[in-house]
């Protein structure tokens, strides 16, 4: 008898903490970053320069018109001046004012850029890592720079 009193409000523990986690998700989900989510208007063209770790490896610059594609969904079509890679199609994902452009060109070298904007919503500072071993124009790349809206 005993055991199963303690089996009972070990059970009922566990339900009330499920119960409290469930709510401050659902507090979290509804008060979180989604307001934030929706100031943040990515589309249009985006510019800036890139500057590699390896000090042999030379500086970059990038441009990106992000638009919505059929779907809905925002996508970005990029110009690069890097050795690695020309051009790249991006797919663009973001949550709260954390930005991620990640895509390949056609012969499979690949670029992600994972950033943050800025309050006035203009400026992306970010973190870059750029593989072009798919086309043997050169390894794997990385550094930082900024993107800023036109």
């Amino acid at each position: 008898m005993i055991r199963k009193t303690i089996l009972f409000h070990s059970a009922l523990r566990l339900l009330s903490l499920l119960m409290i986690v469930m709510a401050a998700s659902s507090l979290y989900a509804s008060t979180g970053d989604s307001d934030q989510e929706s100031a943040v208007d990515l589309t249009g063209t985006w510019s800036g320069k890139f500057v590699s770790k390896n000090p042999e490896t030379p500086s970059f610059t990038m441009t990106v018109v992000i638009n919505p594609d059929s779907r809905g969904n925002l996508i970005g079509k990029s110009t690069l001046n890097s050795r690695c890679l020309k051009h790249a199609q991006l797919k663009v994902m973001v949550e709260g004012s954390k930005i991620v452009l990640a895509g390949s060109d056609e012969q499979g070298d690949n670029i992600t850029v994972r950033g943050t904007v800025d309050q006035t919503g203009t400026i992306l500072n970010s973190t870059y890592i750029l593989d072009g071993s798919a086309t043997g124009r050169c390894e794997i790349d990385n550094g930082a720079g900024t993107l800023t809206k036109q």
